[in-house]
């Protein structure tokens, strides 16, 4: 027993001096997270990382380490953030969907560490709490309860615009850049504090396509040639789909209501994942010049510099676009850290997900003592004196989706190679195990091939969350949720309803569709 406690005190020891090392002049270090929307994290390490041109996330990757296997918590982007923010899982926040997230007065790293004597600011998208997103993101979840298909998104298409001298392709996410340079110029190099400062991007978030009205999503991938001359197109790849009779319910209802049961060519998915590439290289300029800004100020040495994002972008891959689903395409995420007492060129295999990051920014601000985390610090993976403590970090990573253009709640439990997929009460809609090794495409389902294995995992992920009690819970939140809003707007409903994103389809058949409706509301909650 005292050999084990005396192992114990040096492996605490040793995590101290790591975690004093962080800054070598004795003050805590200033933060700096740069969070994209929409980044597949594949294409920050090889192979993916050689279809196009990224500069300073190499940077990164070359000073700092790299998590080759990060997750989110949810392939969504305000459910994602609320996790992030909060260091919690979606179960816990009740952070359902795109309009219901964390409360207003939730508890953010960022407040943790304004409270401990740190200079904050947060620009760009932020995303975390409820009310941040449009009507049909409070109301549209109840279409995966009723049982007809309505597209609800508009179907996948590319914009280029500008010349080889246009840059500045997305203008919100570069105003919001230079106003990050300003303020790194301006507060940051003058305080007497350390400094913790969050830039939230909207790309590479596809575009909203102006065509389809005010309340469309976004199926535009816009950029410009000079963007478009950092993607080699020789080593764009054509996603193998299987046939749509083939596919599993959820993912072709997924690919019914993403518009994309209709026919592509090769050629038209090659652009749009071009396309999507391009605007993956816009954003990382946009990192680079926060970089420059710390350089040219002399805070870069002094500075732990995260990149990450909320989801990926599937970009034709499973014929689909966007997020709000577990293959890897939507729900792997960059994750790379640089700074201060962070190991160069390191790539950690350790599965980790957004979670993890608010535990990592306290142990970074050194504050200690706050409870009821879903997640655990990073730091330990990334020196070499804490390579016992290694072995604290839990083997799998938890992500689920509650929302909308899927017709059931999800559930993702990666360890080891398998990644577990299962829906609503684990009996109603069929598992799915992918064994990533054997098939990184994920177009195998092996979980009646493998039952042992899919009964151990299934047990591994009701121990983290009973999810057939968490399902019932959203269910009922969907629909009281929609009852409120019908009851709200009146005698508008039927107008109101008939011009969400849905309406192409929704006009084709509105008396079944209201009936349907009515029946789904008048049965048991």
């Amino acid at each position: 027993m005292n050999i084990i406690m005396n192992l114990r005190f040096a492996l605490v020891c040793l995590f101290q001096m790591y975690a004093a090392s962080l800054c070598h002049d004795g003050s805590r270090p200033n933060i700096v997270m740069v969070m994209t929307d929409a980044f597949d994290g594949r294409l920050t390490f090889d192979p993916g990382s050689k279809v196009l041109q990224l500069p300073y996330i190499n940077y990164l990757r070359e000073l700092g380490s790299t998590f080759i296997n990060a997750y989110t918590n949810s392939p969504i982007c305000c459910p994602s953030r609320a996790a992030m923010w909060s260091g919690q899982f979606i179960h816990l926040t009740q952070a359902w969907n795109n309009y219901k997230c964390l409360d207003a007065n939730a508890t953010t790293w960022m407040d943790l560490l304004e409270k401990n004597g740190y200079l904050t600011k947060k620009l760009g998208k932020l995303d975390y709490t409820s009310g941040g997103h449009s009507l049909s993101n409070r109301v549209e979840a109840w279409t995966r309860d009723v049982h007809f298909l309505l597209r609800q998104e508009g179907r996948p298409v590319t914009q280029l615009v500008g010349n080889m001298s246009t840059v500045r392709v997305n203008t919100v996410d570069w105003k919001q850049t230079d106003l990050a340079t300003e303020w790194i110029h301006q507060k940051a190099a003058s305080s007497r504090r350390p400094f913790a400062f969050y830039l939230g991007l909207n790309l590479p978030h596809t575009y909203k396509t102006d065509s389809l009205g005010p309340t469309a999503g976004g199926s535009t991938f816009r950029s410009s040639p000079y963007w478009l001359k950092k993607v080699n197109s020789d080593l764009i790849s054509v996603p193998t789909w299987l046939p749509l009779t083939a596919m599993h319910p959820v993912d072709y209802y997924s690919t019914f209501t993403k518009n994309c049961s209709g026919d592509f060519t090769k050629e038209e998915v090659k652009r749009i994942r071009a396309f999507y590439y391009a605007m993956c290289a816009e954003a990382d300029a946009m990192l680079g010049q926060i970089i420059s800004a710390l350089r040219v100020t002399g805070l870069l040495n002094n500075t732990v510099v995260i990149f990450t994002a909320d989801h990926g972008e599937l970009a034709m891959e499973h014929r689909q676009f966007y997020k709000m689903s577990m293959f890897e395409g939507s729900s792997h995420v960059p994750l790379l850290i640089m700074g201060p007492g962070i190991t160069s060129g390191l790539q950690v295999n350790q599965l980790v997900s957004l979670v993890d990051l608010y535990p990592t920014l306290l142990d970074i601000a050194e504050i200690s003592g706050i409870g009821n985390l879903s997640g655990h610090s990073l730091l330990p993976l990334l020196s070499k004196y804490s390579m016992f403590l290694k072995n604290e970090h839990p083997d799998w990573v938890l992500s689920e989706y509650h929302g909308c253009n899927v017709n059931a709640s999800t559930y993702m439990l990666r360890s080891g190679k398998w990644k577990y997929i299962t829906y609503a009460d684990g009996m109603s809609v069929p598992p799915q195990l992918f064994d990533l090794i054997l098939d990184k495409e994920e177009l195998h389902n092996v979980a009646f091939k493998f039952p042992d294995v899919k009964a151990q995992l299934d047990k591994r992920l009701r121990s983290v969350v009973n999810y057939p009690t968490v399902s019932a819970t959203v269910h009922g939140y969907n629909k009281k949720e929609f009852a409120a809003w019908r009851q709200s707007v009146g005698s508008n409903y039927s107008e109101v309803i008939a011009n969400l994103r849905w309406h192409v389809d929704w006009q084709k058949d509105v008396v079944t569709n209201e009936r349907l409706i009515d029946r789904w509301l008048d049965s048991s909650l």
